[in-house]
C-alpha cells in the first residue's frame, strides 16, 4: 500500500507534535512492506520539518491557507500534490479531499468543550475540520475511551472510531544534573511539578491546594509552561519556570517529589506516564481520560475541589513508594511501538 501521512504539525513542540514524530518513527521501523509518503504544508519551517524526516514532501502552504483550501472550500485533492495513494492519515488541522481510505486522529475535543479558551479563528478551523471528518473519514483514531465518548456525543458514528492509546515522551536523565537545573530555575529544597500552559490545566486550584497541603513544609511548586492564569512570581514557594526544554524538563521531573496533574480535561495525558517513567508519584484527576491512563498507579482527585487536590498531595507526600512501584508497572502497558502496530492495523482495514 501507499500510505500518506500529513506531518505538518511536527514542528510545534506540542503533544500532537510528539505523537506525529513517534508514530512515524515507529511505523517506519516496523513496516518495511508498505510505502510511506510523508508530506507537510509550511511556508517558513521547511528546514525544521526536514530535520525530523528528510524525505518529506513540503509544499509552501501555511496553516491559514491550508484551512481555507481544504476545510473551507474543500478543493484540490491531495493526490494532485503527492500522486495516487491507498491510505491518507490526517491529524489536528486540515482535511484535504482524497479518493483514498481516509484515517484521521482526533486527540481531544478541547476546542469544543472549552470554546471560550480558544481563539475564534482556531475554533472555527476545528469546527470546519470536524465537519469533514464526520462526512469523509473512514476511520477515526482516538487515544482514549473518554475521547471516543466525546466524539460520539458530537454525532460521530461509533463504528468508525478506533481507540489506540499513545505513550509518554521520556528522555534519559543524568541525575547528577538535577542540582544544576534547580539552580538555573532558582529552586531550593524539595519541590513538586505541575503543568500550567492553559486554563483547563486547573493551575489556580492546584496552587491553592498546594498552599493548604504544604503549610509548614519546606516545599516548592514548580509550574512548567507559559501558563495564562495570573500568578505572582514572588508568591510563597511558587516558581514559574515557563517553557522548559525537553532535556531539562526530564531532569526537573525526575528530581521532584511528585507530579500534580489535576487537569479539568485531557484527551490522553502523556505527562502522567512520564511521571511514572521518571519514578515519581502522581496526583491526577478522576475525570476524562486520566483514570484510564493512570490505572491504580496514581492518586485520583476531584479537579474541581481544592480540598480533594490538597488531600491527594498530602497522601502523595506521606507514602510515595507504593505509587512509584505501581507507576513503573503501569507505564509498561504503553509504548509507541504498540501505538504504531495498532495504527497499521487500521490502515490495513482499507483492503477489507
Amino acid at each position: 500500500m501507499k500510505i500518506a501521512i500529513d506531518i505538518s504539525q511536527i514542528v510545534y513542540g506540542t503533544g500532537v507534535s510528539f505523537y506525529t514524530r513517534k508514530l512515524v518513527e515507529n511505523l517506519l521501523k516496523i513496516d518495511s512492506t508498505d510505502e510511506y509518503i510523508l508530506f507537510a504544508g509550511s511556508f517558513r519551517r521547511k528546514g525544521e520539518i526536514l530535520n525530523f524526516f528528510p524525505q518529506t514532501k513540503i509544499f509552501p502552504i501555511p496553516p491559514t491557507m491550508a484551512d481555507f483550501i481544504w476545510n473551507r472550500l474543500h478543493i484540490m485533492p491531495i493526490e494532485k500534490l503527492i500522486g495516487n495513494i491507498d491510505v491518507l492519515h490526517t491529524s489536528d488541522w486540515t482535511e484535504p479531499p482524497s479518493k483514498a481510505f481516509k484515517v484521521t486522529t482526533v486527540h481531544d475535543l478541547i476546542p469544543f468543550k472549552f470554546p471560550r479558551l480558544i481563539h475564534k479563528k482556531v475554533l472555527e478551523a476545528h469546527l470546519r475540520r470536524l465537519k469533514w471528518v464526520q462526512k469523509e473519514s473512514d476511520r477515526i483514531i482516538v487515544p482514549s475511551n473518554s475521547t471516543k465518548t466525546d466524539l460520539i456525543s458530537f454525532g460521530v458514528q461509533e463504528e468508525k472510531i478506533r481507540v489506540i492509546p499513545e505513550a509518554g515522551v521520556v528522555t534519559r536523565v543524568n541525575r547528577g544534573s538535577v542540582d544544576e537545573v534547580k539552580r538555573k530555575y532558582k529552586i531550593t529544597g524539595d519541590y513538586l511539578v505541575a503543568f500550567g500552559s492553559a486554563p483547563y490545566k486547573n493551575i489556580a486550584r492546584i496552587v491553592k491546594a498546594f498552599e493548604l497541603s504544604s503549610a509548614g513544609k519546606n516545599l516548592k511548586l514548580v509550574i512548567i509552561g507559559n501558563q495564562s492564569v495570573p500568578l505572582v512570581e514572588a508568591q510563597r514557594n511558587i516558581r514559574l519556570a515557563g517553557y522548559v526544554a525537553d532535556d531539562e524538563l526530564a531532569v526537573l521531573m525526575a528530581g521532584s517529589k511528585g507530579l500534580v496533574y489535576a487537569s479539568i480535561y485531557e484527551g490522553f495525558g502523556q505527562n502522567i506516564l512520564e511521571g511514572f517513567a521518571y519514578g515519581i508519584p502522581v496526583v491526577t484527576s478522576n475525570v476524562a481520560s486520566m483514570p484510564e491512563v493512570a490505572g491504580d498507579a496514581a492518586i485520583l482527585v476531584d479537579p474541581y475541589s481544592v480540598r480533594s487536590i490538597s488531600e491527594g498531595i498530602e497522601m502523595m507526600l506521606r507514602g510515595p513508594k507504593s505509587y512509584i512501584e505501581k507507576g513503573y508497572k503501569q507505564v509498561e502497558k504503553f509504548s509507541w511501538e504498540r501505538t504504531a502496530k495498532l495504527t497499521l492495523e487500521v490502515y490495513k482495514e482499507a483492503g477489507k
